[in-house]
């Protein structure tokens, strides 16, 4: 039990120590090593009287003074003027308020009436023209309205004047004008002092003629208001303003002095305090770490987004800066009911608030520390968070920036057009109106773009649906020129080539299955003829001369198995790239001579007539002589297993219109190619659909691998039972 109380003793002592320092940071300069009468506490009282010395005792104005200042200016004399309107309107404005006067006088024969209301509407009609004919007459009147007001004003001050000597007479002073030499004083400056200021000639008291307080409304309590700068005038004054001891107990002074001596021990004690818990705080912070640790509520906080965590904290320490606020002035509050009790219970009362309101932001605190206390954890909470993927929605706007133009303007038109009605029904006006409108001009035609935008969207977005589902038998339809219009023609093409991928997928796993049946068949065909025959040979009755047969057999089949599985292994070897190319400056007429040339026999054999056309001067390449003679050699073996007996076989190189070394070979096929032509690079795919013909089925697809290993081209033509395999590579 007493361990438990620890943990949460420490966090208390943390929440204190806040304290502290929060009420050290405002009021602490202003409370250590400070009496009452060097704080600022009293300058409110000083600033006071100082402000009114000046107006009430030592710079009191004369009416006479203060009129010979007056001044009347020409747009005063034109606004008095025309305060009412124009003469004509002022005019009928004076006969229409006398008309029915006169006239109810003149219904009761109400003679003398009668003639003093026309005397008095005549007058006023005089004054009123005169007003526009003669500016001096108007001058005077103003002149009078505002020596009015001076007068009122001086009254004023005599009566203040009383009032100002009697509330302040726990001020003493001895003050000298530097202009006139005249000094004021009242009270002994002398006497033991418990506050005291010198003005001195560098440092002097400026004070003014006229007060700043409310005496200062009585200049503009009528139509006439009396400028007091032209009236205001500035004096200075060297001396001594005092409080003394024996004045120092005036009531007045004593509650502030009282409320500053109650201020300066509590806040005293709350920092004296502060520094003790700081130290129990920093003996207990592992217990208190391991507390907050063992928490409820810690997983839910993890699940939350690394965002609304930091949201959930800067609340809590909003909550917390309010009432630490609320909990430091009701401390530095005054309470002049002298009802303690209920001060107290109010100030423990926000302290167990602001405690609760504390603890609880310390442990979000210690918990949102535990997340993201090392960079990893940081950068995974970075990344998961509502902000990071609201970035990468904003960044993936700006993809199409005709989409974010677009999005910006009907957004920006939406709050201006909303801003702008708001502001016509509060305030009214014909501008808000004007934008409005126009708002309405512009915005519905967008409205109603947008919204056949968003049906277009919609109609893509099945079809996409459908696609998904596997229909791939219909376009989405285009529909003019917009991004919507690009994606909807993007999603055309993906149909189409998710339809090839379907189709070169099936064909794929056609080739697959042939392959494996291919090579089964190529590989069992020598292998039985293999096991058959040395199953014979264990006969002891065969004869010497069937042994030797057997065996010569069992020669040719095991080479026939070797040659299969060397292709087989040096094909898979170029098709995985581990195949190493030693590239050195070739002849290529030479070696197509050559690589021809040992053929020439077999083709005679094979009654083919070869035609073969190369150039004069050589053709250079950069090539590994080795492949490329096995590419050529691959090549015309084929043309040895497949040609129709009796027909031509074209052999050709030349240099192209490009550059390139272009090697071509031509012949009739013996069988007929009806497969596609481009699957006669598959490995084991023969032209011989019947598999009757010697060899591995996997010389065009090595031809293959090795134009493919130097970055070379080949391809073949078939027209009718005409075969034509063109070979090109970059010459040196």
């Amino acid at each position: 039990m007493v361990k438990n109380w620890k943990p949460l003793l420490a966090l208390l002592c943390l929440v204190w120590v806040i304290f502290g320092l929060f009420t050290f940071s405002k009021v602490g300069h202003r409370y250590i090593g400070k009496s009452y009468f060097q704080s600022q506490n009293l300058q409110p009282q000083l600033d006071n009287f100082q402000s009114d010395l000046g107006p009430l005792v030592l710079n009191v104005p004369t009416a006479e003074d203060l009129k010979s200042k007056i001044v009347v200016t020409q747009s005063e004399i034109e606004e008095h003027r025309n305060r009412y309107g124009t003469l004509g309107e002022q005019i009928g404005n004076i006969k229409t308020q006398y008309a029915e006067r006169i006239q109810e006088a003149t219904n009761v024969n109400a003679t003398d009436l009668k003639t003093k209301l026309e005397k008095e509407r005549d007058a006023k009609i005089k004054d009123i023209t005169t007003n526009f004919g003669d500016d001096e007459h108007v001058r005077k009147k103003i002149l009078t309205q505002k020596e009015e007001l001076v007068d009122k004003y001086i009254k004023a001050v005599q009566e203040e004047a009383k009032n100002f000597v009697k509330n302040n007479n726990q001020w003493s002073y001895e003050l000298t004008n530097t202009e006139s030499g005249k000094t004021f004083s009242s009270g002994n400056v002398s006497d033991s002092s418990a506050f005291k200021i010198k003005f001195t000639g560098q440092h002097p008291l400026t004070t003014s003629n006229i007060s700043s307080g409310y005496l200062h409304d009585i200049f503009y309590q009528t139509d006439i208001s009396l400028d007091t700068e032209e009236l205001k005038e500035n004096f200075d004054y060297t001396g001594t303003i005092t409080i003394s001891k024996k004045s120092a107990q005036a009531e007045s002074i004593m509650v502030g002095y009282n409320n500053f001596k109650t201020r300066q021990y509590t806040f005293s004690f709350i920092w004296l305090t502060s520094i003790v818990a700081a130290i129990f705080a920093w003996k207990g912070r592992k217990e208190v770490l391991q507390m907050v640790q063992g928490l409820t509520g810690k997983e839910a906080f993890a699940k939350m987004k690394i965002d609304y965590s930091i949201v959930l904290l800067l609340i809590s320490a909003l909550v917390y800066l309010i009432t630490s606020d609320t909990a430091f002035y009701s401390i530095i509050n005054d309470f002049y009911d002298y009802n303690y009790v209920r001060r107290l219970m109010d100030i423990l009362f926000k302290l167990g608030v602001l405690i609760i309101i504390a603890m609880l932001f310390f442990v979000q605190l210690i918990w949102l520390y535990d997340r993201v206390n090392t960079a990893q954890k940081l950068e995974e909470n970075l990344k998961g968070s509502v902000l990071w993927s609201l970035g990468g929605s904003i960044t993936d706007l700006f993809i199409n920036r005709s989409i974010a133009l677009h999005s910006i303007v009907m957004i920006g038109a939406a709050f201006f057009g909303g801003g702008s009605l708001v502001a016509s029904m509060i305030g009214g006006g014909g501008f808000p109106v004007l934008v409005l409108g126009i708002c309405a001009m512009i915005g519905i035609p967008a409205m109603i773009l947008f919204l056949s935008k968003m049906g277009y969207l919609n109609r893509i977005m099945k079809d996409t649906k459908d696609m998904a589902k596997g229909r791939l038998n219909r376009n989405v339809k285009v529909m003019g020129k917009s991004p919507l219009a690009e994606h909807a023609e993007n999603l055309n093409h993906l149909r189409e080539g998710v339809s090839t991928s379907m189709h070169e997928q099936a064909k794929s796993e056609r080739l697959k299955t042939e392959l494996i049946t291919n090579v089964s068949h190529d590989l069992r065909t020598p292998l039985t003829s293999i096991i058959t025959y040395t199953d014979l040979l264990k006969n002891p009755d065969i004869t010497e001369e069937e042994r030797q047969q057997y065996i010569q057999i069992l020669d040719k089949k095991s080479e026939r198995l070797k040659l299969l599985i060397e292709d087989l292994f040096e094909v898979s070897k170029m098709a995985s790239g581990n195949m190493e190319l030693h590239r050195s400056r070739v002849d290529l007429t030479q070696l197509v001579q050559q690589a021809v040339g040992e053929h020439e026999e077999d083709l005679a054999q094979a009654q083919l007539d070869l035609r073969m056309t190369k150039p004069h001067e050589p053709i250079y390449a950069y090539v590994d002589g080795q492949k490329w003679w096995r590419l050529i050699d691959n090549l015309i073996v084929n043309v040895l297993k497949y040609a129709l007996e009796g027909t031509r076989v074209y052999v050709t190189l030349k240099r192209t219109a490009e550059g390139d070394a272009e090697f071509t070979v031509k012949n009739v096929a013996k069988y007929e190619i009806s497969e596609n032509a481009d699957e006669l690079f598959e490995r084991f795919k023969r032209a011989d659909a019947s598999r009757h013909t010697e060899g591995s089925g996997l010389g065009l697809a090595i031809a293959q691998s090795i134009v493919d290993l130097h970055g070379a081209r080949m391809s073949i033509e078939v027209d009718g039972d005409l075969f034509k395999v063109i070979v090109r590579i970059p010459s040196a």
